[in-house]
Parts: C-alpha cells; structure tokens; sequence
C-alpha cells in the first residue's frame, strides 16, 4: 500500500499552476494520439481477453496457500 501521497492540510497554500502549462499538456496530449505510433497501437488491439484468468479455478491466487492459511487460522 502506498502512503507516500501528501494529505490534504487546509493550513498550506495551494500551488496554481500557470494556464500555459495546461495549454501546453493538451497540445502535446493531442499530438500523440494523432502520431502514426499512435495509429499503430490502436490497430495492434486483440480480441477481449480470457475471462478465467480473472477468476482462478481456487478462487484465490495461490490455491494450496489459501488452504494452509485457513486450515491453520482453523487450528487444524
């Protein structure tokens, strides 16, 4: 888990970025999705892939370990 994000403090002044920056982001933003690597990505889509590698034949990552964990969280 990543606690590293700074917490919102209503104490601290908030930083504005220039209308300049935002300006400069889409326009690099819209040129990449026009450029030709762009094109070719898009056309490199596969088919959706296999639903049941979302959903593991143990319904947990590491079958045989889930077991060990709640067979000894059991007392058995």
């Amino acid at each position: 888990m990543d606690l590293s994000f700074n917490r919102f403090d209503r104490d601290t002044e908030l930083t504005v970025l220039p209308p300049d920056l935002a300006v400069l982001m889409v326009g690099v933003t819209a040129r990449q999705a026009a450029s030709l690597t762009a094109a070719v990505q898009a056309g490199l889509v596969r088919a959706a892939p296999d639903p049941s590698l979302f959903a593991p034949l143990d319904g947990a990552f590491n079958g045989p370990m889930a077991r060990a964990l709640t067979q000894w969280r059991a007392g058995e």
